[in-house]
């Protein structure tokens, strides 16, 4: 026996449209929607079924309107980034080597599929973030900044996620990120001290980046790796220097200041 099929409401389909392009990440938490006339007109639909859409996206959470005007991707979303064991990890120094080679392994992927599926539009965002970094690795004013160098460096590297078009990869990088934005800054805090320290991580992020642009997917697998593993073997040197000042702290309490003993 066959059942009637019923057409699709296009509010639905708007609906569908949305949610893809937040999941995807072209639309960001906080980001404000064109306005309402602009945006039918882009999807070429009415504006009542569009109104309706982000009726339906408000309602579920994902859509928030503010006062005095404006549509805004909810800022709630960011919310669920959140993991309480990655919010335990970012406050535990001992930890950063297990997010460093789980950024490891989740990068060389990101990075292989971003040079496989890179669009134009990719590749000009990809040079943008590029160009933002070595800014301010180059710029003196920046460098007195770690927190803006490391924004610019998640920035690029996030670039890349977005390329690889890939859902889950993305919004895990971008969790990742988010929560541990302060051990980055450590992490090149200290990198910084070593010499040439700057210019060899811009080699690495070019290198990365030219094998991405030119469709190189195992080279940029190796150019993420590489570059990770630089920043691991520098994580490694300063927790070996740190705990060598602890234990002569520690000695140093248990024998005693000898131009302090009487």
């Amino acid at each position: 026996m066959y059942t009637s099929v019923k057409p699709r409401r296009l509010a639905d389909t708007i609906t569908e449209r949305l949610e893809g392009m937040i999941l995807e990440g072209s639309l960001k938490p906080g980001h404000r929607l064109p306005a309402e006339r602009e945006l039918a007109e882009r999807f070429g639909v009415s504006r009542p079924s569009l109104r309706e859409a982000i009726q339906q996206l408000t309602a579920r959470g994902l859509l928030t309107s503010r006062q005095g005007g404006g549509t805004y991707v909810s800022e709630r979303l960011e919310e669920t980034y959140t993991d309480p064991m990655l919010e335990m990890l970012s406050r535990h120094d001992e930890f950063h080597l297990d997010v460093l080679e789980f950024r490891d392994a989740m990068e060389g992927i990101t990075a292989y599929h971003a040079a496989m599926r890179a669009t134009p539009a990719d590749k000009e965002l990809l040079q943008r973030r590029f160009e933002a970094l070595d800014a301010s690795y180059s710029d003196p004013e920046q460098q007195s900044d770690p927190l803006r160098e490391a924004k610019a460096d998640a920035a690029f590297h996030l670039a890349i996620a977005e390329t690889a078009h890939n859902v889950l990869m993305l919004h895990t990088i971008r969790g990742l990120f988010h929560l541990l934005e302060k051990s980055i800054v450590a992490n090149l805090a200290h990198l910084f001290e070593r010499d040439q320290a700057r210019a060899t991580l811009m080699d690495q992020h070019r290198a990365l980046l030219e094998a991405i642009l030119e469709g190189r997917a195992e080279d940029a697998r190796r150019c993420a790796h590489a570059h990770l593993h630089y920043v691991k073997v520098g994580l490694v040197e300063m927790q070996r220097t740190e705990s060598r000042v602890q234990r002569a702290e520690r000695r140093s309490l248990l024998l005693g200041d000898p131009q302090g003993r009487r």
